[in-house]
């Protein structure tokens, strides 16, 4: 298996043997590509958004691959590691995507907030399914970013180029919480086990050892990224996971006061805390 580290957009499409027209972004249609690469280790330094058509490339990530629907989307950030098999076919790939160098955000609205964009660290079953207008919405984008690449290079470019790939982050986002949506059924079931196991940490008294856990500690129990994990309750509560954590504790330490036997540091001490000041404002 071929190792690369893809700390620039160039490095990808010499791999593909397609062309760069920008040093730090490159709209990708794999359709095209003059030469493919059967097995390869992607080491991301640039981020990478595809959407994938076809069954011909198949992505790994972590342990797990993809569940491929027609129009199916995936990303990736600078510092993770993907595995690509690609059959060998007369048929190219359907695999249209971008990617782009940190430094072309930088300075820019994108650059202030890529953070934001939770699902480029979203694992392989959190990936997003597309209908098919929501597909000619991120096609378009593509097109209006390839259009600009295709600009000679001047002192609007860099603007221009982040605002458009700002543009489809952003549908990218509305796009998710549509699937939130519709799948709520299971949301609720992730919602349920949350409850259920913050409920198990406290019961277990594992906040004596551990302290006051954590969002991660809950993402990895229902199987889910912790961003993804947090999205997901955001939408479902209308508060992020940290302060649903929090207000669940402090629900056990209201009733713990009740019991005038208990000194609020003891209280403390068996909730977690680090100290009495919260308990003291209840």
């Amino acid at each position: 298996m071929k190792h690369v580290l893809l700390d620039s957009v160039d490095k990808y499409n010499k791999l593909y043997g397609l062309e760069t027209l920008h040093p730090l972004v490159s709209v990708i249609d794999l359709t095209k590509a003059t030469q493919i690469v059967n097995h390869v280790c992607m080491d991301y330094g640039v981020y990478a958004l595809y959407i994938k058509n076809s069954t011909e490339c198949d992505i790994k990530y972590g342990r797990k691959r993809y569940d491929y629907q027609e129009g199916t989307i995936i990303s990736f950030a600078p510092g993770q590691v993907a595995e690509v098999t690609t059959e060998i076919t007369e048929v190219k790939p359907k695999v249209y995507g971008i990617l782009f160098h940190p430094d072309i955000i930088r300075g820019t609205s994108l650059g202030h907030n890529i953070k934001k964009y939770g699902f480029f660290s979203y694992s392989s079953n959190e990936s997003l399914h597309l209908s098919e207008r929501e597909k000619e919405v991120i096609m378009d984008c593509l097109k209006n970013i390839s259009t600009e690449l295709n600009h000679a290079i001047d002192k609007h470019s860099k603007l221009l180029i982040a605002m458009n790939v700002e543009l489809l982050l952003n549908y990218c986002l509305r796009f998710y919480e549509r699937q939130f949506i519709t799948r709520e059924e299971s949301n609720r079931d992730v919602l349920q086990l949350f409850e259920k196991y913050v409920d198990e940490y406290f019961d277990n008294k594992d906040q004596l050892e551990n302290g006051l856990p954590s969002v991660k500690y809950f993402a990895d129990k229902v199987y889910l990224t912790t961003n993804y994990f947090g999205d997901l309750i955001k939408k479902e509560t209308s508060k992020s996971a940290q302060e649903y954590i929090k207000l669940k504790v402090i629900e056990r330490a209201k009733d713990r006061l009740m019991d005038s036997s208990l000194t609020i540091s003891e209280i403390a001490y068996e909730l977690g805390f680090l100290s009495t000041t919260l308990l003291k404002s209840l």
